[in-house]
């Protein structure tokens, strides 16, 4: 046996890629990053995820962690489990509820917009509205808008601002 015989032993093979130890570390933290998604998922939207049950298990347990260290520890484990899923269809299946929950902000944002506008230019704003939404009960938004005027002016409280959002969400039947 050659001194070459034992080095050709070590080499790999041309048919395996070469990976970087940079690389897979990037990879884990990949891993835990999206571990750390899961975690944002309740009980009914985990459950529609395909995942093992020790990574439900240990998901489910971190949210019990209260300890930044003891966290990061169980955020590494978390990652070494996800070593053995199938990243791409969780990440899949996750960007659907995260498209959702976006959709929902973006929809409460402007809601935020109309009632400021409404409280801030009053009735041409209130006109635009209800062009806008005609199924709106125009003497109750006039109404609710009025009342917000009022305690802007005052200083008061935005008791009226907060019932009239809440009115512009049913409205919109969010």
């Amino acid at each position: 046996m050659s001194e070459h015989d034992l080095f050709d032993n070590e080499l790999p093979d041309d048919d395996q890629e070469w990976v970087s130890k940079t690389q897979v570390k990037k990879h884990m933290h990949e891993l835990q990053a999206l571990g750390a998604r899961l975690l944002e998922l309740n009980a009914e939207q985990l459950a529609k995820i395909t995942l093992d049950e020790r990574l439900v298990q240990a998901i489910e347990e971190a949210k019990r962690i209260k300890s930044n260290n003891a966290m990061k520890r169980h955020l590494q484990y978390i990652g070494k489990l996800m070593r053995t899923e199938d990243s791409e269809l969780i990440e899949q299946q996750l960007g659907i509820y995260e498209a959702g929950k976006q959709a929902h902000t973006q929809l409460f944002h402007k809601l935020e917009r109309w009632r400021d506008r409404l409280i801030h230019e009053g009735n041409e704003a209130v006109q635009a509205y209800i062009e806008e939404h005609p199924e709106a009960d125009v003497q109750h938004l006039r109404q609710l808008v009025r009342n917000a005027q009022k305690e802007l002016a005052q200083d008061k409280p935005p008791a009226s601002a907060r019932k009239l959002f809440k009115y512009l969400r049913e409205v919109a039947g969010a």
